[in-house]
């Protein structure tokens, strides 16, 4: 009981030792900066509404810098915004603009450099070249932001939010728009990503390599030029995600490349070209997914192993499951597919025959793009209708044993 009193004391004491600076034109502190010099661990610097241009803002303390109606931060096109390199700060309630570009550094609007516990909350960021960026830090938390760019073309363009280097991060109900690609992470571990938005991108609208241990849970991946990437990874977690219109001839749901002993389910694939595209992917469990509207719901490479396709839904795909070899390493059993003619005799609702999902024509397609030409003509329909009666071409052994008759409520 008495140590909790010191330590409630102590807390008391600190309180009452912070104090609010004040910044703005009609103020005795009218730059942002000066407010952040005068201030003191555990203070709050309140900025008042209006323009701010200054150059790189640098927060080295652990404080709160926060905005009233959302002042404004130019970068007059040349600068890095706010530089943060601290533990225990806050940044809130800004508008951030025309951040600085270079070919040698990687200029945005907020800077996390070596920083522990940081955050930005609340903040619209417009026309910058990197949004957030941070490095070498953990514990930070990037919050309900609004990132927006304008580029038109990768070599010029920075990411929405963008991390190199970092642990236990939290990017949580930001929304991220026309960047290169809208999240992108390095060698990040441990970390969420949880009810982003990311939309228009010119790339991908998440990115990330070498990050493993990671959970991603109800994004919005939408109309981004190549949708979604994860390479080289382990251990990722990705639940209820909805990946949406994400068209073009290298265009994917998700590219999962050199993945392994991770979870995907419960999302949503509608209108990609390709749902999931597969290479060298090991050890993952796919459940409860909806394939739904694609060109082809699934692209399984033939250098994947030991992959789960389990109570997932496919329908109104043109292709449900395409692959480039006949070697079969991976099971589809328990799914739904609106294309099975099968029947059940005996009511258990699943299929007494196998499903093959795997059509003559989409391997045709496959090494022979131009067949495309060729797509709902009667050859076409004849093909793959013999080669269910007679398999030569598809994988005998790629068939879903178990099929469901009815569509899982995902």
């Amino acid at each position: 009981m008495k140590t909790a009193c010191i330590i409630l004391l102590i807390f008391t004491v600190k309180l009452a030792e912070s104090k609010t600076i004040l910044v703005g034109k009609s103020r005795t502190v009218k730059t942002i900066q000066k407010g952040i010099d005068l201030a003191k661990s555990g203070d709050t610097v309140l900025v008042d509404a209006g323009t701010y241009k200054e150059r790189n803002i640098l927060l080295q303390k652990s404080i709160v810098l926060k905005g009233v109606d959302f002042p404004v931060l130019d970068g007059e096109n040349k600068y890095e915004i706010i530089s943060v390199k601290t533990r225990n700060a806050s940044i809130q309630g800004f508008r951030l603009q025309h951040s600085g570009r270079s070919e040698m550094r990687d200029i945005g609007a907020i800077n996390i450099y070596d920083s522990y516990k940081v955050t930005a909350i609340n903040n619209i960021l417009d026309d910058t070249n990197f949004g957030v960026y941070i490095q070498n830090s953990k514990n930070c938390t990037i919050k309900n932001n609004f990132i927006t760019a304008y580029g038109k073309n990768e070599v010029q363009s920075g990411n929405g939010i963008n991390a190199w280097r970092c642990d236990s991060l939290l990017i949580i109900g930001n929304t991220i728009k026309g960047h290169r690609d809208g999240i992108y992470f390095e060698f990040v571990t441990e970390s969420l990503v949880w009810g982003n938005i990311s939309t228009k991108n010119i790339r991908y609208g998440i990115h990330f390599m070498f990050s493993h241990h990671d959970t991603y849970i109800g994004n919005v991946f939408e109309d981004n030029e190549s949708g979604v990437a994860v390479m080289y990874t382990n251990h990722i977690q990705m639940y209820n995600n909805h990946f949406l219109n994400n068209w073009g001839a290298a265009a994917y749901g998700i590219l999962l490349k050199d993945i392994t002993d991770s979870d995907i389910s419960g999302n949503h694939f509608t209108k990609n070209t390709v749902g999931i595209h597969m290479e060298g992917c090991s050890r993952i469990n796919l459940h409860s997914n909806s394939f739904y509207d694609n060109g082809w719901a699934v692209k399984i490479q033939a250098s994947c192993d030991n992959n789960d396709f389990r109570h997932n839904n496919f329908s109104n795909n043109t292709f449900d499951i395409g692959t480039n070899g006949s070697l079969v390493l991976n099971t589809f059993n328990g799914n739904y597919w609106d294309k099975y003619e099968g029947y059940d005799l005996n009511r258990d609702k699943t299929g007494d025959v196998a499903y093959h999902p795997v059509s003559m024509y989409s391997m045709i397609i496959d090494s022979n793009p131009a067949a495309l030409m060729l797509f709902r003509s009667l050859i076409v329909s004849l093909l793959d209708k013999s080669e269910k009666v007679l398999p030569g071409v598809t994988p005998e052994e790629l068939k879903d044993k178990i099929p469901l008759m009815k569509s899982l409520p995902l």
